[in-house]
């Protein structure tokens, strides 16, 4: 398991995002040498956890808990034979290229040792928004991207150090229960009745997956179906 690529991006023009000042940071490319990644801060004050990297809207992007976003190459290759078209890494504006980790099928809390000096916990999947349809170019995209259901995922910086291309990449903890990236992300998208099930990966989950699953527990109960 393995680092194919760090990836950053710098800010752009563009007419598809809602950004105030039309920015955004999404089209992110391979950088060669190391970079340091670290905790950005909270949400809506912090940016990315890679030095160097952009995220431009703040309000719904980056911050501690979405500071790196990773996403498997076998994803990317089976979205290019969907597609009919090449995907090189960062396509997706992801942080890092992953070679044979199942991304989305990691636990929420699971930590991954990369390089010499970093670890970084997953913290949920990652939501499509219109720019990232915009970017990619795809009619539909949001919705093809949710049915597919395997978004990738963000992590938060619990050790800091520098990463790069090539770097290994190792499980150092794995939580004691069942929550994956692609069971949060169809909780928080198209199956809202599998909330409750996400309470039990505790503090590691997203805060903003976590509160929702508890409005959902407060209204309807731990059992309920919607």
């Amino acid at each position: 398991m393995k680092l194919l690529s760090v990836n950053l991006g710098h800010p752009r023009s563009v007419p598809y995002t809602d950004q105030p000042e039309g920015l955004t940071g999404i089209d992110k490319r391979p950088v060669d040498g190391p970079v340091r990644v670290a905790a950005p801060g909270p949400k809506g004050v912090g940016a990315s956890g890679l030095a160097g990297d952009a995220v431009c809207e703040t309000r719904h992007h980056g911050g501690d808990d979405q500071a790196v976003y990773a996403m498997a190459r076998e994803d990317l290759d089976e979205w290019e034979r969907t597609l009919g078209r090449p995907l090189r890494n960062g396509s997706f504006g992801e942080n890092l290229t992953t070679e044979g980790i199942d991304v989305s099928g990691a636990l929420i809390g699971e930590r991954w040792a990369v390089g010499a000096e970093a670890v970084l916990e997953i913290t949920s999947g990652r939501i499509p928004c219109r720019t990232f349809q915009g970017h990619l170019g795809e009619k539909g995209w949001v919705k093809r991207f949710t049915r597919r259901g395997a978004p990738g995922a963000y992590l938060r910086v619990v050790r800091p150090g520098e990463i790069r291309a090539g770097d290994a990449v190792r499980i150092v903890h794995r939580p004691d229960h069942e929550v994956t990236v692609a069971l949060q992300f169809r909780a928080v998208t198209t199956d809202r009745a599998l909330l409750p099930r996400l309470l039990a990966a505790g503090e590691a989950l997203h805060p903003e997956a976590r509160a929702a699953a508890r409005t959902y527990v407060e209204k309807y109960g731990a059992g309920a179906q919607t």
